[in-house]
C-alpha cells in the first residue's frame, strides 16, 4: 500500500518538473532568450564588360582601288569613291563612281604600232546604283583576343559606262565583305563584274568586266 503510495507520488512530481521546463523554455522564447544567427546574403560581385558600340547612322562614304580586267583589253587598276545607305539591317543602296583606262587589244599588240583607239578614248569612268543585301552578318575573329562586325553582302545594279567615244548601259552584280574595324569605320573588300553591249570590234557582243578592289568607308 504505502509503495504504491510513494510511486504515485514520484510521477506526480516528475510531471510537475517536465511542466516547469516547458514553462521557462517558453517564458524564455518570449523574453529574447533564445537568439537565432543572422542570415547572411552574399552579393554577386559583377565584372565590367566592353559592349561594341557600333555606330546608329545609317549612311556611309569611302573610296577604293583596285583592278579591273576589261575584255579584249586587258586589266588596268580602277579606282573610285562609293556611298551607301542603310535602309533596314538587311538591304542597302549603293551608288558608285570610278575611273580607269584601256589596255591594248591582241591585234594592237601584235601589229607593233597599229591604235583602235586614241589616248582619250581609253580613258574610262563608270557609275552605277545597286541593291546590296547582307546574307551572313556575323563576326570576325582574329587569333583568340578580339572579334569585329562584319557582313558578307550580294550586290545588283544597274548605271552607265563612258569608253571608246560612247556611253553603255551596265549591268553589274558582284559580292562583298564589309569588315567593321572600328564604330565608325568599315573595310571593303569586293569583287564585281560590269556586262554591257559593245560593237567597239567590229561585232556586237555582251562584254564580261571583272573588278575587284578594296577600300574603307565611313558611318556618320
Amino acid at each position: 500500500m504505502e509503495s504504491g503510495i510513494f510511486s504515485l507520488f514520484l510521477k506526480a512530481a516528475i510531471a510537475v518538473t517536465l511542466a516547469a521546463a516547458c514553462l521557462s523554455g517558453a517564458q524564455a522564447a518570449e523574453d529574447g532568450g533564445l537568439e537565432l544567427e543572422p542570415l547572411v546574403v552574399r552579393e554577386v560581385e559583377r565584372r565590367e564588360v566592353d559592349v561594341d558600340r557600333i555606330d546608329t547612322e545609317d549612311f556611309e562614304v569611302g573610296i577604293y582601288g583596285g583592278v579591273m580586267n576589261f575584255e579584249d583589253f586587258g586589266s588596268d587598276r580602277s579606282y573610285g569613291v562609293r556611298a551607301a545607305y542603310h535602309v533596314t539591317e538587311d538591304f542597302f543602296i549603293e551608288g558608285t563612281f570610278g575611273e580607269s583606262e584601256l589596255g591594248q587589244t591582241s591585234f594592237e599588240a601584235l601589229s607593233g604600232g597599229a591604235q583602235l583607239l586614241t589616248d582619250s578614248e581609253r580613258e574610262v569612268t563608270y557609275y552605277d546604283v545597286s541593291l546590296g543585301w547582307n546574307v551572313l552578318p556575323g563576326e570576325s575573329f582574329i587569333w583568340n583576343r578580339w572579334s569585329f562586325k562584319g557582313s558578307l553582302y550580294l550586290l545588283a545594279g544597274a548605271g552607265s559606262t563612258k569608253f571608246g567615244g560612247d556611253d553603255v548601259f551596265t549591268v553589274n552584280a558582284g559580292v562583298g565583305y564589309r569588315f567593321i574595324a572600328k564604330d565608325w569605320l568599315a573595310l571593303h573588300v569586293t569583287v564585281r563584274d560590269h556586262l554591257f553591249e559593245s560593237d567597239l570590234l567590229g561585232e556586237s557582243e555582251t562584254k564580261h568586266n571583272v573588278e575587284l578592289v578594296g577600300g574603307f568607308t565611313i558611318f556618320f
